[in-house]
């Protein structure tokens, strides 16, 4: 393990947080709020990040510290993010603290607040802002402002980029850094000039879109979006939350000209056919609770597409809707958004190689001798790649059941440890009965909060890169 490459990364990604800082910060000064909690951080993420980064290595830089690296970085990300809400005096632990903000950079969107709209404007800024952040993800935040780093940065992107299949857009990772980012900014700026346009104050666009761009869920009101009752930004969010589902490699393509090879996508059909699907049945299901059709298919619109999407905005209390439609939004918990986006979940392209795999069994059991393979997108997946994603679902499936198991020491009902663990590890938010999307996780104890954090982190680097960690092998300098 080459260590000092790993602290020199790792001290650099600590000083792109410092500066990230700057801008909550200056919203502090704009709005004439206390910028102490900001202040005292800033200075401590800087003298741990400038130490860090000073360790010389040579540039070995493989896959076994490009895990590691990516799982001690977003650790220590957390940790560090959290101080400015421990500093603020809002939360009552450094726990909560520290669950709030890994549930920002996972684009989580649990909460531990009971009430929002209390917070200054500099702390929320900053909780939506960390969404923003871990959307694309820090580290490839990291290669785009400092490709310099002097490693093997496609090693770095494929332990924290989600989806079972990691390439660069061109040759160079700092430059396919630049050009996803420069994708999600564009599309950041354009929903907040949208939700300017219909009505939304300044402030309040930009907090949503960078919720909705890391697809998080963070509102700075206390019922969501329900909030504002205006169907003109649940439209928005709506449309937004779901092209922030989409791989991010078919907007590159879609830039390049190449329209058709981008909607020739297994994964983006799969997607958008699940998503029409469930949106037509529960509304269906929940027609009866609303006075119009259209306000009933609005409301399954939304919910559909903050569920699947892994964002977590609220238009309403779909805790209370019929239990077919709450169960098949827990379902869609499990599927997410598509590969290479800045979703959460199993992801739809595993989801669909899984499906096809069991299709190709039961026409292996039905024709002993024909060969079957798996295709996606018209080429063939090799079977190691198939393994993984079957590796993948197996670990996922066992780390929800070992954490309901922790998390049941509280001993709350199995609907909400359940839906909690299940949301945490999918980087959604609300779940259902107690952490609903009118509820919150500020019950669950101390003990609890921190399984559910490492199931955020664990969740949105799919697995891997933490269970390094636990390997003996990977500590090793060999």
């Amino acid at each position: 393990m080459n260590f000092r490459l790993v602290f020199k990364v790792t001290g650099k990604s600590l000083m792109v947080e410092a500066i990230a800082m700057l801008l909550p910060l200056l919203v502090c000064l704009i709005y004439r709020e206390d910028p102490t909690p900001f202040l005292l951080t800033i200075p401590m993420i800087i003298v741990v990040g400038f130490l860090l980064s000073l360790f010389q290595s040579d540039d070995h830089f493989f896959t076994r510290e490009g895990f590691f690296a990516v799982a001690l970085i977003w650790l220590l990300m957390g940790a560090f993010g959290a101080l400015p809400f421990y500093f603020s005096g809002y939360f009552p632990t450094y726990i909560d603290c520290f669950f709030e903000a890994v549930s920002g950079f996972t684009t989580t969107g649990a909460s531990i607040l009971t009430a929002v709209e209390p917070l200054p404007y500099g702390i929320l800024f900053w909780r939506s802002f960390i969404h923003w952040l871990g959307g694309m993800g820090v580290l490839i935040l990291t290669i785009a402002l400092l490709p310099s780093l002097g490693a093997r940065t496609l090693h770095l992107m494929k332990a924290e980029s989600p989806g079972p299949v990691v390439s660069k857009l061109v040759p160079k990772s700092s430059q396919s850094s630049k050009i996803l980012y420069g994708i999600y900014c564009g599309l950041t700026a354009l929903q907040i000039v949208v939700l300017r346009l219909a009505g939304m104050p300044w402030y309040d666009s930009i907090v949503h879109s960078f919720a909705t761009a890391g697809t998080g869920g963070f509102s700075i009101k206390n019922l969501s979006i329900a909030a504002y009752g205006n169907p003109a930004f649940e439209i928005i969010i709506t449309i937004f939350m779901l092209l922030f589902s989409v791989n991010f490699s078919l907007y590159f393509l879609i830039l390049c000209g190449k329209v058709r090879q981008a909607l020739r996508s297994d994964e983006l059909r799969f997607f958008l056919i699940l998503v029409a699907g469930s949106i037509v049945l529960i509304t269906i299901n929940i027609q009866g609770l609303y006075p119009t059709l259209g306000e009933s298919a609005r409301h399954a619109a939304f919910q559909v597409g903050s569920i699947i999407s892994t964002t977590g905005f609220a238009s309403t209390d779909f805790n209370l809707w019929p239990e077919f439609s709450r169960v098949l939004l827990v379902l869609l918990m499990f599927v997410g958004a598509c590969a290479g986006s800045t979703g959460g979940a199993i992801k739809c392209s595993r989801v669909l190689l899984l499906l096809r795999c069991i299709r190709r069994e039961i026409r292996q059991v039905i024709h002993p001798r024909a060969v079957n393979v798996v295709k996606l997108d018209g080429k063939i997946v090799e079977e190691s790649g198939l393994r993984s994603v079957h590796i993948f679902f197996s670990a996922y499936m066992f780390i929800i059941l070992i954490a309901t198991l922790l998390v049941s020491v509280d001993n709350y009902s199995f609907g909400t440890t359940f839906t909690a663990v299940v949301s945490c590890i999918g980087n959604i938010g609300p779940g259902l009965e107690l952490v609903g999307p009118m509820g919150n996780y500020a019950l669950f104890s101390g003990f609890s909060k921190l399984i559910l954090s490492l199931c955020m982190i664990v969740g949105r680097l799919e697995i891997l890169p933490i269970l390094v960690l636990f390997s003996g092998n990977a500590w090793k300098r060999s």
